[in-house]
Protein backbone atom coordinates (compact mmCIF):
# COMPACT_ATOMS: atom_id res chain seq x y z
CA UNK A 1 0.00 0.00 0.00
CA UNK A 2 0.96 3.62 -0.48
CA UNK A 3 3.08 5.51 2.05
CA UNK A 4 2.69 9.30 2.21
CA UNK A 5 5.36 11.88 2.88
CA UNK A 6 4.51 15.44 3.88
CA UNK A 7 6.19 18.15 1.82
CA UNK A 8 7.12 20.75 4.41
CA UNK A 9 7.91 23.32 1.78
CA UNK A 10 4.13 23.76 1.48
CA UNK A 11 2.52 22.08 4.48
CA UNK A 12 2.47 23.82 7.88
CA UNK A 13 4.21 26.92 6.46
CA UNK A 14 3.56 28.84 9.67
CA UNK A 15 5.77 26.46 11.68
CA UNK A 16 9.53 26.20 11.99
CA UNK A 17 10.91 23.06 10.40
CA UNK A 18 11.27 21.00 13.57
CA UNK A 19 7.73 21.80 14.66
CA UNK A 20 6.45 21.01 11.16
CA UNK A 21 8.11 17.59 11.29
CA UNK A 22 6.33 16.86 14.57
CA UNK A 23 3.03 18.04 13.10
CA UNK A 24 3.48 15.72 10.11
CA UNK A 25 4.09 12.78 12.40
CA UNK A 26 1.02 13.58 14.49
CA UNK A 27 -1.09 13.88 11.33
CA UNK A 28 -0.21 10.35 10.23
CA UNK A 29 2.39 10.94 7.55
CA UNK A 30 5.13 8.31 7.45
CA UNK A 31 7.92 10.53 6.10
CA UNK A 32 8.74 14.13 5.28
CA UNK A 33 10.36 15.99 2.43
CA UNK A 34 11.62 19.56 2.31
CA UNK A 35 12.59 22.23 -0.18
CA UNK A 36 15.44 24.19 1.41
CA UNK A 37 16.10 23.15 5.03
CA UNK A 38 19.52 24.74 5.29
CA UNK A 39 18.79 27.38 7.95
CA UNK A 40 17.94 24.58 10.39
CA UNK A 41 20.96 22.76 11.79
CA UNK A 42 21.19 19.28 10.27
CA UNK A 43 21.99 17.65 13.61
CA UNK A 44 18.76 18.96 15.14
CA UNK A 45 16.79 17.61 12.19
CA UNK A 46 18.59 14.26 12.32
CA UNK A 47 17.95 13.81 16.03
CA UNK A 48 14.25 14.58 15.68
CA UNK A 49 13.81 12.30 12.67
CA UNK A 50 15.46 9.50 14.62
CA UNK A 51 13.27 10.18 17.66
CA UNK A 52 10.10 10.06 15.57
CA UNK A 53 11.26 7.25 13.27
CA UNK A 54 10.50 9.49 10.29
CA UNK A 55 12.63 9.22 7.15
CA UNK A 56 13.42 12.37 5.17
CA UNK A 57 12.82 11.44 1.55
CA UNK A 58 14.14 14.34 -0.51
CA UNK A 59 15.53 17.86 -0.30
CA UNK A 60 16.35 20.36 -3.05
CA UNK A 61 19.57 21.94 -4.14
CA UNK A 62 19.52 25.69 -3.52
CA UNK A 63 17.74 27.59 -6.26
CA UNK A 64 20.21 30.42 -6.79
CA UNK A 65 18.89 33.98 -6.60
CA UNK A 66 15.19 33.23 -6.29
CA UNK A 67 14.28 36.89 -5.86
CA UNK A 68 15.76 37.66 -9.28
CA UNK A 69 14.17 34.78 -11.12
CA UNK A 70 16.51 31.82 -10.59
CA UNK A 71 14.97 28.44 -9.87
CA UNK A 72 17.97 26.18 -9.98
CA UNK A 73 21.35 26.25 -11.66
CA UNK A 74 22.25 22.88 -13.16
CA UNK A 75 21.08 23.58 -16.73
CA UNK A 76 22.33 27.17 -16.84
CA UNK A 77 25.51 27.56 -18.93
CA UNK A 78 28.14 29.61 -17.16
CA UNK A 79 26.87 28.67 -13.70
CA UNK A 80 28.59 25.29 -13.50
CA UNK A 81 30.68 26.11 -10.44
CA UNK A 82 27.64 27.41 -8.58
CA UNK A 83 25.59 24.37 -9.62
CA UNK A 84 28.18 21.91 -8.36
CA UNK A 85 28.61 23.84 -5.12
CA UNK A 86 24.84 23.63 -4.66
CA UNK A 87 24.98 19.88 -5.26
CA UNK A 88 27.79 19.45 -2.75
CA UNK A 89 25.91 21.48 -0.14
CA UNK A 90 22.72 19.46 -0.62
CA UNK A 91 24.51 16.13 -0.50
CA UNK A 92 26.36 17.06 2.68
CA UNK A 93 23.07 18.01 4.36
CA UNK A 94 21.41 14.87 3.01
CA UNK A 95 24.11 12.69 4.53
CA UNK A 96 23.75 14.40 7.90
CA UNK A 97 19.97 13.82 8.00
CA UNK A 98 20.01 10.44 6.19
CA UNK A 99 17.90 11.79 3.32
CA UNK A 100 17.29 9.31 0.54
CA UNK A 101 17.43 11.75 -2.39
CA UNK A 102 18.63 15.16 -3.48
CA UNK A 103 16.57 16.90 -6.15
CA UNK A 104 18.87 18.82 -8.50
CA UNK A 105 16.97 21.83 -9.78
CA UNK A 106 17.60 22.40 -13.48
CA UNK A 107 16.91 26.11 -13.58
CA UNK A 108 15.68 28.41 -16.33
CA UNK A 109 17.52 28.51 -19.62
CA UNK A 110 16.77 28.75 -23.33
CA UNK A 111 20.43 28.40 -24.32
CA UNK A 112 21.36 25.81 -26.93
CA UNK A 113 23.99 24.62 -24.46
CA UNK A 114 21.52 24.06 -21.62
CA UNK A 115 21.01 20.34 -22.21
CA UNK A 116 24.71 19.51 -22.41
CA UNK A 117 25.34 21.61 -19.31
CA UNK A 118 22.60 19.80 -17.43
CA UNK A 119 23.88 16.36 -18.43
CA UNK A 120 27.42 17.11 -17.29
CA UNK A 121 26.28 18.59 -14.00
CA UNK A 122 24.06 15.57 -13.41
CA UNK A 123 26.92 13.18 -14.10
CA UNK A 124 28.82 15.02 -11.39
CA UNK A 125 25.83 14.95 -9.01
CA UNK A 126 25.03 11.27 -9.57
CA UNK A 127 28.63 10.20 -9.06
CA UNK A 128 29.00 12.31 -5.92
CA UNK A 129 25.71 10.98 -4.64
CA UNK A 130 26.91 7.41 -5.09
CA UNK A 131 29.95 8.21 -2.95
CA UNK A 132 27.62 9.24 -0.11
CA UNK A 133 24.83 6.73 -0.65
CA UNK A 134 22.34 9.42 -1.68
CA UNK A 135 20.19 9.19 -4.81
CA UNK A 136 19.74 12.09 -7.22
CA UNK A 137 16.44 13.20 -8.76
CA UNK A 138 15.35 15.51 -11.57
CA UNK A 139 11.78 16.78 -11.92
CA UNK A 140 9.87 17.98 -14.97
CA UNK A 141 8.16 21.23 -13.92
CA UNK A 142 5.28 22.89 -15.76
CA UNK A 143 5.94 26.26 -17.34
CA UNK A 144 2.60 27.41 -15.89
CA UNK A 145 4.32 27.43 -12.50
CA UNK A 146 7.92 28.19 -13.56
CA UNK A 147 8.13 29.96 -16.94
CA UNK A 148 11.28 29.15 -18.92
CA UNK A 149 12.16 26.18 -16.72
CA UNK A 150 14.43 23.90 -18.74
CA UNK A 151 12.99 20.50 -17.81
CA UNK A 152 9.28 20.26 -18.58
CA UNK A 153 8.35 16.80 -19.96
CA UNK A 154 8.68 13.25 -18.68
CA UNK A 155 10.13 11.88 -21.93
CA UNK A 156 12.68 14.71 -21.88
CA UNK A 157 13.70 13.72 -18.35
CA UNK A 158 13.94 10.04 -19.34
CA UNK A 159 16.19 10.88 -22.28
CA UNK A 160 18.47 12.95 -20.02
CA UNK A 161 18.66 10.12 -17.48
CA UNK A 162 19.68 7.80 -20.32
CA UNK A 163 22.36 10.21 -21.51
CA UNK A 164 23.78 10.64 -18.02
CA UNK A 165 24.00 6.88 -17.82
CA UNK A 166 24.19 6.56 -14.05
CA UNK A 167 21.67 4.35 -12.20
CA UNK A 168 21.89 6.72 -9.24
CA UNK A 169 19.86 9.29 -11.21
CA UNK A 170 16.06 8.95 -11.19
CA UNK A 171 12.98 11.01 -12.01
CA UNK A 172 10.81 12.77 -9.46
CA UNK A 173 7.37 12.39 -11.03
CA UNK A 174 5.03 15.18 -9.96
CA UNK A 175 1.48 14.27 -11.00
CA UNK A 176 0.37 17.90 -10.79
CA UNK A 177 3.03 19.20 -13.17
CA UNK A 178 2.62 16.27 -15.55
CA UNK A 179 -1.15 16.63 -15.78
CA UNK A 180 -0.83 20.36 -16.48
CA UNK A 181 1.81 19.86 -19.15
CA UNK A 182 0.93 16.64 -20.95
CA UNK A 183 -1.72 14.53 -19.20
CA UNK A 184 -1.90 10.70 -19.30
CA UNK A 185 -0.41 10.58 -15.82
CA UNK A 186 -0.88 6.88 -15.11
CA UNK A 187 0.37 5.70 -18.49
CA UNK A 188 3.47 7.86 -18.12
CA UNK A 189 4.13 6.42 -14.66
CA UNK A 190 3.61 2.91 -15.99
CA UNK A 191 5.99 3.49 -18.90
CA UNK A 192 8.72 5.08 -16.79
CA UNK A 193 8.32 3.25 -13.49
CA UNK A 194 11.85 1.84 -13.65
CA UNK A 195 13.19 5.41 -13.77
CA UNK A 196 10.98 6.92 -11.05
CA UNK A 197 12.46 7.46 -7.60
CA UNK A 198 9.68 9.55 -6.06
CA UNK A 199 6.11 10.61 -6.85
CA UNK A 200 4.29 13.77 -5.74
CA UNK A 201 0.62 14.76 -5.78
CA UNK A 202 -1.59 17.86 -5.66
CA UNK A 203 -4.99 18.78 -7.04
CA UNK A 204 -5.08 19.92 -10.66
CA UNK A 205 -5.30 22.72 -11.58
CA UNK A 206 -5.38 24.66 -8.28
CA UNK A 207 -2.55 22.73 -6.50
CA UNK A 208 -4.59 22.47 -3.30
CA UNK A 209 -5.57 19.34 -1.33
CA UNK A 210 -5.61 16.24 -3.60
CA UNK A 211 -9.31 15.51 -3.09
CA UNK A 212 -10.77 17.24 -6.16
CA UNK A 213 -9.88 18.37 -9.65
CA UNK A 214 -8.80 16.53 -12.77
CA UNK A 215 -7.13 13.54 -11.10
CA UNK A 216 -8.87 10.89 -8.99
CA UNK A 217 -6.03 10.24 -6.58
CA UNK A 218 -7.53 7.34 -4.60
CA UNK A 219 -7.92 5.45 -7.89
CA UNK A 220 -4.58 6.61 -9.27
CA UNK A 221 -2.67 5.59 -6.15
CA UNK A 222 -4.32 2.17 -6.11
CA UNK A 223 -3.21 1.67 -9.70
CA UNK A 224 0.31 2.88 -8.91
CA UNK A 225 0.46 0.50 -5.97
CA UNK A 226 -0.64 -2.26 -8.32
CA UNK A 227 2.42 -1.56 -10.49
CA UNK A 228 4.64 -2.42 -7.53
CA UNK A 229 5.85 1.11 -6.79
CA UNK A 230 7.77 0.94 -3.50
CA UNK A 231 8.67 4.58 -2.83
CA UNK A 232 6.83 7.29 -0.94
CA UNK A 233 4.19 9.56 -2.45
CA UNK A 234 4.78 13.16 -1.49
CA UNK A 235 1.88 15.45 -0.59
CA UNK A 236 3.25 18.60 -2.21
CA UNK A 237 0.21 20.83 -2.34
CA UNK A 238 -0.70 24.33 -1.20
CA UNK A 239 -3.35 24.06 1.54
CA UNK A 240 -6.53 26.02 0.94
CA UNK A 241 -6.49 26.98 4.64
CA UNK A 242 -4.61 25.74 7.69
CA UNK A 243 -2.90 22.46 6.88
CA UNK A 244 -4.37 20.54 9.79
CA UNK A 245 -7.92 21.50 8.86
CA UNK A 246 -7.63 20.04 5.36
CA UNK A 247 -6.24 16.55 5.90
CA UNK A 248 -9.50 14.64 5.47
CA UNK A 249 -8.37 13.65 1.96
CA UNK A 250 -5.97 11.15 3.54
CA UNK A 251 -8.86 8.95 4.69
CA UNK A 252 -9.76 8.06 1.10
CA UNK A 253 -6.26 7.01 0.11
CA UNK A 254 -5.04 3.39 0.02
CA UNK A 255 -2.49 3.93 2.76
CA UNK A 256 -0.01 1.60 4.42
CA UNK A 257 -0.47 3.20 7.81
CA UNK A 258 1.92 2.94 10.69
CA UNK A 259 4.86 1.41 8.84
CA UNK A 260 8.00 3.25 7.72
Amino acid sequence: MIRLSANLGFLWPELELLDAIRAAKEAGFEAVEVHWPYITHALDVALLLDELDMPLVVLNTVGGDLANGDFGLAAVPGREDDARAATDKALAYAVDVSARFVHVLAGKSESSAARATFVENLRYAAARGREFGVGVLIEPVSTQTQPDYFLTHVDQAAAIVADVGDPNLKIMFDCYHTQLTEGDVFSRIESHLHLIGHIQIAAVPDRAEPDHGELDYPDLLRRIDGLGYEGFVGAEYKPAGRTGDGLGWMDAMPLHRGLS
